[in-house]
């Protein structure tokens, strides 16, 4: 197809932007032969609305196209940003027949300006625009998040879901430090066992009885704090089942392990926590080629050149931030446990009389690297030089 016919293409769609938020969506339509973009604000979720809108702009794109009856229908191009309302309504429009993609909102330049005008109708126009230029072939226009499949993305709540447990646990404890030391009580430990019997005969540090709502409320975040291990105990469980295969409960069939995460719990100093992690948020997703990958997770480097100044800024930090910490992690315990392997001893031959700033700076690039082998090792089988498989 040759760069007329793609215009030509172009010209053909109605472009659609949908802007959300709680209260209400503005939604920008372009349609061919004119030049203006038509704005319409429908409550927020009324789906139904939204199909109207989008059949009524076809109509007025066949009228203002003199079409014949029997022609087909103008393709419908749609997009919207990602955000609190998730992918449920990507999955709803591409199953009625409608182009849509869901962006980046970090990809989209804005204006440089000290004070620039923004509301959502602005940011609505601002969306068809990069549309169209996105479907002229401007890549660079903005940048279109990969949509998971409804499995892939229920596959994440697992580690999310302990992830917050562990912040629960934490607040928790902190709490029941935090009401102790208020009466100069420093010694009793909440993640020991028995220490709610320590509560029974305690007193303050001067000498008296301790307050009993203050007792109150500290045996109230004990059983909260219980109910949060008892919990983080059930998702751990879950997760160590995902990635290997575990003999089911009574009545239930045996579910399958993850393929992506029983192949990364191989490798020797690789967990059921990261090897989950690692298969629901990087590896779900195909990459063409190891920058895709570093740049998937953030640990691409970032130089500034301008002129006479040249200096590197360090990692993008872009991305998704949950691989990007746990391939960090994942680089210290591999020095630990994987002594032997070709990206230990680079490693070593460039920190062995570094200090701690260095050391803290060449294990980002050991993530960097670590993070591709892995992806070398899930795509072809290769893996990674030197590297110990469990027994």
């Amino acid at each position: 197809m040759n760069d007329r016919t793609e215009i030509e293409g172009v010209a053909s769609r109605i472009f659609a932007a949908i802007e959300l938020s709680q209260s209400a969506w503005i939604v920008a339509l372009h349609v061919p032969c004119q030049d203006k973009i038509s704005l319409h604000r429908v409550a927020s979720g009324d789906v139904d609305r939204l199909l109207v809108l989008f059949e009524r702009a076809r109509q007025t794109a066949r009228a203002a196209s003199g079409a014949e009856a029997s022609a087909p229908d103008p393709q419908i191009c749609c997009c919207y940003e990602a955000g609190f309302d998730g992918f449920w309504l990507h999955r709803w429009l591409v199953a009625r027949g409608i182009s849509n993609q869901v962006l980046d909102s970090a990809s989209i330049q804005v204006s440089r300006r000290k004070r620039h005008v923004k509301t959502d109708r602005i940011d609505a126009e601002g969306l068809v625009r990069v549309l169209m230029a996105w479907h002229r072939g401007e890549s660079k226009a903005c940048s279109v998040v990969h949509v998971p499949t409804p499995e892939e993305e229920d596959a994440k709540r697992l580690h999310r879901a302990r992830e917050n447990l562990l912040r629960e646990r934490v607040r928790h404890v902190n709490r029941i430090k935090g009401l102790l030391t208020l009466h100069g009580v420093r010694h009793i430990e909440p993640m020991r066992q028995g220490w709610i019997t320590a509560l029974g005969e305690l007193e303050t540090r001067d000498g008296r009885s301790f307050p009993p709502r203050l007792l109150a409320e500290i045996r109230r975040e004990a059983k909260l704090l219980e109910l949060v291990k008892k919990l983080l105990v059930e998702v751990t469980t879950e997760i160590e089942a995902l990635v290997r295969s575990s003999t089911p409960a009574k009545g239930r069939r045996k579910a399958p392990p993850h393929p992506v995460a029983s192949r990364l719990i191989q490798l020797r100093g690789i967990g059921p926590i990261f090897a989950s992690v690692l298969a629901t948020e990087v590896f779900y997703r195909r990459f063409t080629n190891r920058r895709a990958v570093a740049s998937y997770v953030g640990l691409t480097p970032t130089p500034y050149s301008s002129g006479a100044t040249h200096r590197d800024q360090g990692i993008s930090k872009a991305g998704n931030s949950r691989g990007r910490h746990h391939a960090v992690e994942l680089a210290w315990l591999w020095l630990r446990n994987q002594p032997a392997s070709r990206l230990t001893a680079w490693f070593l031959e460039r920190v062995s009389t570094g200090k701690s700033r260095v050391r803290r700076i060449a294990i980002v690039a050991l993530a960097r690297k670590l993070i591709v082998a892995l992806w070398r090792y899930l795509e072809t089988g290769l893996v990674p030089e030197g590297a110990v498989l469990k027994a």
